[in-house]
């Protein structure tokens, strides 16, 4: 392994530094998710906030403390405005959801790069040393264009191998903050005067969580 690192030209160093960033985040996204759990809300939520009990409600909350109880939690403690407390927290969520995703869409670019400006780089050499010494010397030119081939493979590998999980964590915080909309739509619609909320508020959410996500 070492030895092949080594034929493939400096252009390995930053492709490993890559891969092992991608390494990371995906780890770190995974153990994320595995740790966040379910935003569904226990039923027992809205029939307290529909009965006017909300500290009961908010009890109830802070003992699961899921992403859905926390964005209800906001609205139930927003007496005045719960659609704009709980629109805040959505997207303080989706925020946390994101979080490390960019770097990872950065890398999934960058390293196929990488691995053209090694093929480059090992081609230049390869001509270089024909141009020098015509075909006397061909392993030296062979060396060249395999240096050529292996960064190039190294940066493929590194962005599929990226791609997948980024795609997957992506879906994610999608379908996230969709639950976490529904969750807040149907709180809104069991407080008192929900109906002159529901329709703007819901709406005004959605906007600017689909413009966090996007």
């Amino acid at each position: 392994m070492i030895e092949i690192i080594y034929k493939g030209g400096f252009a390995m160093i930053p492709l490993i530094a890559s891969s092992l960033v991608a390494v990371t985040v995906i780890l770190e996204r995974s153990w994320f998710w595995l740790r966040r759990g379910r935003s569904a809300p226990s039923d027992d939520v809205f029939r307290h906030a529909a009965e006017g009990e909300y500290a009961s409600a908010l009890r109830r909350m802070e003992e699961r403390n899921t992403p859905a109880d926390r964005v209800l939690a906001a609205g139930l403690s927003s007496a005045e405005r719960p659609s704009e407390a709980m629109e805040a927290a959505i997207l303080a969520e989706i925020a946390a959801a994101k979080r490390f995703l960019p770097a990872l869409d950065t890398i999934i670019t960058l390293a196929p790069l990488l691995g053209l400006f090694g093929t480059i780089v090992g081609m230049i050499q390869s001509f270089g040393i024909m141009s020098a010494t015509g075909i006397s010397q061909p392993h030296a030119v062979t060396g060249g264009i395999a240096e050529a081939l292996i960064a190039t493979a190294t940066g493929l590998i590194v962005a599929v191998v990226s791609l997948v999980p980024y795609n997957y964590f992506q879906a994610r915080v999608e379908r996230e903050m969709e639950s976490l909309e529904i969750v807040a739509t149907r709180l809104e619609a069991v407080l008192p005067e929900a109906g002159a909320r529901v329709a703007g508020g819901k709406g005004e959410r959605e906007r600017n969580a689909l413009a966090t996500v996007s």
